[in-house]
């Protein structure tokens, strides 16, 4: 069988990091694995190719060494060096037509399934400007407390506990501060034994319904809700039912007549500020809802994403406050108080549940970032985050009254909303004539971002965003809202 010309087969970049013998080492691996060095062939010798490649010989019996060591050469005394014999014979492939296979780095092999439901935008903004789904101002959080705090948590103790593997449920030092936390601010009555820490509410949401939610089961969620709820629920197979919404939260009356002709497993609630619209569930709605979750023996997912965050009077208590039959899953994160880089949440239920939950993300995520959950326990334990709490509420109670304010001056005869109790967006419904989708390019292409999610019903005449003000100064909010006016009202 005639050589390969290894010369032309080789190539050396020079002024490349990677040693010149792994160069050579790789690029002979390469060629067995694609079949262009068939198994048992002669190579030449260190000598030789080494003058093929105008490099010093040691070079190539380093590259050799590598191979032999990696049982992809094998060198016979007095013979040489070969490709090894018990390499498969490997054809190369050629596709239909003669062109050649499909790029391995682009393209896989196999066929999996590709599902819909996950075919979603990713939130990813670097505009300067930005009228958000809600979202907190990064400019205002605790940076330099919490950096040393995560800082002291990583350099002090026994570095084997430290930072070894720890608790698949979490910190126990954040669950024990968090517990605390909870039952003063929310009125719980639990124990750190009722918490697992999550990296977020979506991580929270995928674990219950990973571990309580067969396919086939039947979900109820509002009409009009949160794609990241919906995506978890078509991802474990269940049934989505919907139920509407109004002024007062979910119609509570629409999900009993549900429960008298189908099994209810879980039922979807964000009771603080319902999403989209932030409107409170009211009082007796919930008592309702609670009922009815121990009559039918339906679990209640609490989603309270920004419940730290109101503006008038002292909010009504979660559910789970209330919850004398465990049937709450009460979920909750630190996203909205400091950033949403930082992934800690935590889910809160009986502690059967809490521990059914921490075997399954076991086998997920293993454990959280031990450091930053620690660190986040040292913030809470010193009232850093109820100091900085305190501040951003006062701060974006003023940046609701700005924004609501500049919305009825410069939008006031196109969009109808009401002025937010709490939370850090406005639910903004535009006039059905004006495209949200272009008005979204055109605000882009002048340096504002606005929302991804755009919520149009054509047979009522819905057409709203959810316009985020939290995360913007007073400033920054007038520039945005004069975008927007310039391309609506011209």
């Amino acid at each position: 069988m005639m050589q390969p010309l290894f010369s032309t087969l080789i190539a050396i970049d020079r002024r490349a990091k990677q040693p010149v013998y792994l160069q050579i080492a790789n690029r002979l691996m390469a060629l067995a694995q694609d079949g262009s060095l068939h198994a048992g062939l002669r190579l030449p010798s260190s000598r030789q190719l080494a003058a093929l490649l105008d490099i010093n010989r040691q070079t190539v019996v380093q590259a050799y060494d590598e191979l032999i060591a990696q049982g992809w050469l094998e060198s016979r005394t007095g013979s040489g060096t070969f490709v090894a014999r018990r390499l498969p014979q490997i054809q190369q492939q050629r596709m239909a037509g003669g062109t050649s296979p499909a790029n391995a780095a682009q393209t896989a092999g196999f066929g999996f399934k590709k599902t819909p439901h996950l075919q979603q935008s990713i939130i990813q903004s670097k505009s300067k400007l930005h009228l958000d789904d809600g979202f907190p101002d990064s400019r205002l959080a605790p940076l330099e407390e919490l950096s040393r705090a995560y800082r002291s948590q990583l350099l002090e103790g026994d570095p084997y506990v430290r930072l070894g593997y720890g608790d698949n449920l979490g910190s126990k030092w954040l669950r024990q501060v968090l517990a605390g936390y909870l039952n003063e601010t929310r009125c719980l009555k639990m124990t750190w034994r009722n918490i697992i820490i999550t990296r977020g509410t979506i991580m929270g949401l995928y674990l219950a319904c990973t571990a309580f939610v067969q396919p086939g089961d039947n979900v109820v969620a509002t009409a009009l809700g949160w794609s990241g709820a919906s995506m978890n629920f078509l991802q474990c197979g269940a049934n989505i039912i919907t139920i509407p919404a109004d002024e007062h939260g979910i119609v509570v009356d629409e999900l009993e007549k549900l429960c008298r002709l189908h099994t209810i497993r879980m039922v979807y609630v964000t009771s603080h500020h319902h999403y989209p619209t932030t409107v409170a569930l009211r009082a007796d709605r919930r008592l309702q809802l609670l009922n009815l979750a121990k009559e039918f023996g339906f679990i209640i997912f609490e989603d309270d994403y920004d419940y730290d965050f109101h503006y008038l009077s002292r909010p009504l208590a979660p559910l789970a406050s209330a919850d004398t039959a465990g049937m709450v899953l009460y979920c909750g994160s630190f996203t909205k108080t400091l950033s949403p880089a930082f992934r800690v949440g935590y889910l809160v239920a009986s502690e059967d549940a809490i521990n059914h939950l921490g075997l399954l993300r076991r086998i997920i995520d293993r454990q959280g970032d031990t450091m930053l959950e620690n660190a986040m326990a040292q913030l809470l334990q010193t009232g850093i985050i109820q100091r900085q709490l305190r501040k951003a509420i006062k701060e974006y109670r003023l940046r609701r009254d700005v924004f609501c304010s500049l919305l009825q001056q410069q939008l006031g005869d196109v969009v109808q909303f009401s002025i937010p109790d709490g939370g850090m967006a406005v639910w903004a419904q535009f006039d059905p004539a004006i495209d949200l989708v272009k008005l979204s390019e055109k605000a882009l292409a002048k340096g504002l971002a606005m929302p991804i999610g755009i919520w149009r019903d054509s047979e009522t005449g819905l057409n709203a965003f959810r316009l985020g003000f939290a995360s913007s100064t007073p400033e920054e909010l007038e520039q945005a809202v004069g975008i927007v006016s310039g391309e609506v009202v011209g």
